[in-house]
């Protein structure tokens, strides 16, 4: 049952991304990168599926992608910049003891995400339901804009590139994507966990050369 409706929906997509062409995958990208929840899996394996078919080129389309993902993420970011930390830093100087939320922590999420901004950004972009949200602290933090555009590509264009050659190589039969989707999903999840694990090895090196 799930499985006929998910082709459904995909056989559906093709046929609506092939009539909106590149500004449908940009719009679409720019909705599911903001703070409205929508997944890029049936957007962009539509997008491969058409990529083998010749209707669609896979620079265009992952141009398109990166683009789409880019305005969505600025949109929380600079939404949490301009608005919600002021929100927030009224909220805790009225209720902070109700939200469990002092000064004191917002300083330090501040400092964290200065030293560490741009390794949570880049692996926040690759993880489900995160990615989405990934901007919001980034934008209450006062991330630098220009690494967080830079991360924010690398992270968005991964996982842009998995989604569409995935949708090039099994586009003609969607139920080993549909079967195989959350195994993509753990691999990549698997894959930031050793990023991670690089990053804190080769930030514990630099400090140990530091103190020497």
């Amino acid at each position: 049952m799930l499985s006929t409706i998910f082709n459904s929906a995909v056989d559906y997509l093709v046929n609506t991304i092939g009539s909106l062409g590149y500004i449908g995958i940009f719009i679409l990208m720019s909705i599911e990168s903001s703070f409205i929840p929508f997944p890029s899996e049936v957007v962009l394996i539509p997008a491969g599926v058409l990529i083998s078919q010749g209707k669609m080129s896979f620079i265009l389309v992952l141009f398109s992608s990166l683009a789409g993902s880019l305005v969505g993420a600025f949109v929380n970011y600079f939404l949490a910049l301009y608005f919600g930390r002021t929100i927030v830093e009224k909220l805790v100087v009225k209720y902070g003891k109700v939200v469990l939320i002092s000064k004191s922590s917002l300083e330090k999420a501040d400092k964290y995400f200065e030293k560490h901004g741009d390794i949570t950004t880049f692996v926040g972009r690759l993880i489900p339901i995160i990615r989405q949200l990934i901007s919001l602290p980034a934008g209450f933090a006062k991330m630098n804009i220009l690494k967080f555009t830079f991360y924010t590509t690398l992270g968005a264009g991964i996982w842009s590139a998995i989604l569409i050659f995935m949708g090039y190589l099994f586009g003609n039969n969607m139920d080993i994507i549909n079967k195989n989707l959350h195994l993509i999903t753990i691999l990549v999840l698997i894959i930031c966990l050793f990023i991670v694990i690089f990053y804190l090895l080769i930030r514990r090196r630099k400090r140990a050369k530091e103190k020497i």
